[in-house]
């Protein structure tokens, strides 16, 4: 399980998706989201879908590198999906019990799965073709503006920075302490959910012992270093927009215009019996 967080973790490569400057890419999964849950037509998804399998293709990451972070969210994903299914009040198909299931909970439940996997397979493509060093750059460059409403970017992007950095680190931390315990005999995998989240209980403490010293070890190492935070600091690579990237722009807007338009005139509906 452990191995399928995908969050944080960076997958070396030469694409045009690697090179593309981090201020595109942020853009480009921000807009992605939020055309996702602005325009939930069939004819949207479907947009999305070419969208995404075109980007995917162009990255280079294997497309099961990809899903695996989304072995991670599938039991927030199914309870997202029950509650959906089974809260949602409209016309009834079926009924189990006191549970029914009704037309319009069944269409809240397609639309729902449909935007948690591509919210998650959107923003993994990006943290897997961006360098932590280059997200924080990209953030602090492109949020520069709300330094004016004493808003402090510089610390938000470098408390980003950090936080990306630790994931793998704390999980290949929880990994060594799982295998340790095991040796000595722990059980984590017979058992039932309850069994086995109490099974994980004598791990925490371990794993936030290591997680404070290192956290102390950073913030020491930084305090020798002279870190004072971001007046006055300069780049060793700063960014630079290329012709890919006003090109990648153009075809957000081109992706926006789609969308709406396959949103607000293009009418496919879902084939869910008593719904109109």
């Amino acid at each position: 399980m452990l191995k399928d967080i995908t969050i944080g973790q960076y997958y070396p490569g030469n694409s045009i998706i690697h090179k593309l400057d981090p201020r595109v890419k942020l853009m480009g999964t921000l807009v992605f989201i939020v055309t996702l849950f602005a325009f939930g037509s069939v004819g949207s998804y479907i947009c999305a879908t070419i969208a995404l399998a075109i980007v995917i293709t162009l990255s280079r990451v294997p497309l099961s590198f990809i899903l695996r972070g989304l072995k991670a969210i599938f039991v927030l994903m199914v309870i997202t999906a029950l509650f959906n299914l089974f809260l949602t009040p409209g016309t009834v198909i079926c009924r189990f019990w006191v549970l029914k299931i009704t037309a319009e909970g069944l269409r809240m439940t397609i639309h729902m799965a449909f935007r948690l996997t591509y919210l998650i397979v959107g923003s993994s493509i990006m943290t897997l073709t961006t360098t932590p060093n280059q997200l924080t750059d990209g953030l602090e460059t492109g949020l520069r503006a709300f330094n004016k409403i004493h808003v402090p970017v510089h610390e938000v992007a470098m408390m980003m920075s950090i936080a990306l950095r630790f994931i793998p680190i704390l999980m290949d931390e929880t990994d060594k302490i799982m295998r340790a315990q095991e040796a000595r005999g722990a059980d984590f995998a017979s058992g039932g959910i309850i069994k086995k989240a109490k099974a994980l209980v004598p791990m925490l403490v371990p794993l936030f012992v290591s997680a404070f010293r290192r956290a102390n070890d950073l913030a020491l190492a930084m305090e020798a270093r002279g870190y004072h935070g971001g007046a006055g600091r300069t780049k060793m690579k700063p960014l630079i927009y290329h012709r890919r990237d006003y090109v990648s722009y153009v075809i957000m807007i081109v992706y926006v215009a789609v969308m709406f338009v396959l949103w607000r005139y293009v009418k496919l509906q879902l084939p869910i019996p008593g719904l109109k």
